[in-house]
């Protein structure tokens, strides 16, 4: 038997949302009955990912680590959406793969901007938001990295870390409420982030999976998509494998 969750009623916002991970989590939540608003920095490929949603979704052209690009899309998303329940923090890059004294300085700043302080700003904007109601549900996309550290990814590593750090502060934060925030570390998941890394990364990652093969992004949306539900009422501040059994704890 199938059992999706129901969605219906909910507004969403996910972030990286016209590619990988992001695009498929806002697929299933979309088909799931959420009205889904897609932050993505690209504007061509989200109004071409945009056009395949049966019933049109809401999108907005962010920069992540631009504090007054996500606070003007926070505010556009919720009154486009008429609300704004689920946040799901996709966006995302994996850099260059050097090793950690001759990794540009520049190279380090972007990756830990985008995918560490990047999230850190949606969660500020979207918050306030969910405290008016008092109902909400954060899902910050880690990774395996930020629990191991892969060699040669080193800002990756530390920035997912954090994400991981910033899920736990956050949970506490809003434990009196009825909103929850919560992490998840994929193993690698075969998408165009790839094309960022070297070959030589990927067979790495692949060898360290026991499963033997990258992750699917539907499988990871399926996760968020629990993470994201009403259902998922108990769990807050928590960190959540899907790794291919390549997590140890």
């Amino acid at each position: 038997m199938t059992v999706t969750h129901n969605f219906s009623g909910r507004a969403a916002v996910v972030t990286g949302g016209a590619r990988g991970i992001g695009l498929a989590a806002a697929r299933r939540l979309h088909a799931s009955g959420a009205k889904v608003a897609i932050w993505d920095l690209d504007p061509e490929r989200t109004t071409e990912v945009a056009t395949t949603f049966a019933g049109g979704v809401e999108t907005q052209q962010v920069d992540v680590t631009n504090w007054a690009s996500v606070e003007a899309a926070a505010e556009a998303s919720h009154a486009a959406m008429g609300g704004l329940d689920i946040l799901v923090n996709s966006a995302g890059v994996a850099g260059p793969n050097f090793k950690t004294w001759e990794y540009p300085i520049e190279e380090w700043t972007k990756v830990v901007d985008i995918d560490l302080n990047g999230t850190f700003l949606c969660c500020r904007a979207a918050v306030p938001f969910m405290l008016e109601k008092n109902y909400g549900r954060i899902v910050n996309i880690a990774s395996i990295a930020g629990k191991e550290g892969n060699p040669n990814a080193s800002p990756y590593s530390a920035a997912k870390a954090g994400v991981i750090g910033l899920t736990k502060s956050l949970g506490k934060e809003l434990a009196d409420t009825a909103i929850t925030a919560n992490c998840i570390t994929p193993a690698a998941v075969r998408t165009e982030i790839f094309d960022q890394i070297s070959q030589q990364h990927i067979d790495f990652m692949l060898s360290k999976i026991p499963l033997g093969r990258f992750g699917l992004v539907e499988e990871i949306a399926s996760l968020i998509a629990w993470l994201a539900s009403e259902e998922c009422s108990f769990s807050t501040g928590g960190v959540f494998d899907i790794s291919g059994g390549r997590a140890t704890y």
